[in-house]
């Protein structure tokens, strides 16, 4: 009976560090993918319809001329527009990962087992560094890492934080685009709106009056000068 336990054991032991077979695994993280990318339709069907309510919001506020709730709705609006469209991308990145696994999975019916691939490393590397998706990926990385098709990440790339004053010009730009889009001639006819103005041409800058007038009495009197100096100049050649 403890012969028989023990190679009960064995056989266990044996299961829990045998090699998944790599069609499995290819399989495995596509569905993982597919997963993935289920939530993030959800994430975007969701933010958009809390977008209606806040455009809702604004088109009230308006109403009672209220700018300065306006454009804190308004910026709501921009940054959960931002999330959507990194969202899209995120999704996108993951449809190339399950599309580039296709390709590992007729390469393992061909030639029996994953070729490591720069392409995926590339595509998980982007999907770990995005907030939204960070934990899911980097452990999908570790296994796909582990299996020999990309190698171990060794940083989790952080979000970029530079250029935060550009965004924060960008996002005022947006603001009133938004504002112009929901709240149209309402929002931009209130007092205090920012209206965006087209700059004016260069022109030359006019002289002030006692200068023009000081130029325009020079004028003879420098034409008088060469014409005393082309009289004088005959008179000594003659």
């Amino acid at each position: 009976a403890r012969g028989r336990c023990r190679a009960t054991l064995a056989m266990g032991f044996m299961a829990m560090f045998k090699k998944k077979d790599p069609k499995d695994l290819v399989r495995e993280w596509q569905s993982k993918m597919r997963t993935e990318m289920r939530g993030v339709d959800r994430q975007i069907r969701d933010i958009q319809r809390e977008e209606k309510g806040v455009q809702k919001s604004i088109k009230d506020c308006a109403k009672r001329n209220d700018l300065r709730s306006m454009r804190l709705l308004a910026k709501e609006i921009v940054a959960s527009r931002r999330t959507v469209a990194r969202l899209y991308e995120n999704k996108a990145q993951m449809n190339s990962v399950s599309m580039m696994l296709t390709e590992q999975l007729a390469t393992v019916r061909s030639v029996g087992h994953l070729e490591k691939s720069t392409e995926v490393l590339a595509a998980m590397n982007g999907l770990v560094r995005n907030a939204d998706v960070r934990d899911s990926m980097r452990e999908m990385s570790k296994e796909m890492a582990k299996s020999g098709l990309i190698e171990e990440l060794v940083n989790d790339a952080l979000e970029d934080i530079n250029g935060v004053d550009d965004l924060e010009a960008e996002t005022d730009k947006e603001v009133n685009k938004i504002l112009a889009e929901i709240a149209g001639e309402t929002a931009v006819t209130m007092p205090g709106a920012e209206r965006a103005r087209v700059a004016p041409k260069a022109v030359a800058a006019e002289p002030e009056p006692s200068l023009r007038a000081e130029t325009q009495r020079e004028a003879p009197v420098d034409d008088l000068q060469a014409r005393l100096d082309a009289i004088r100049a005959m008179e000594e050649a003659s």
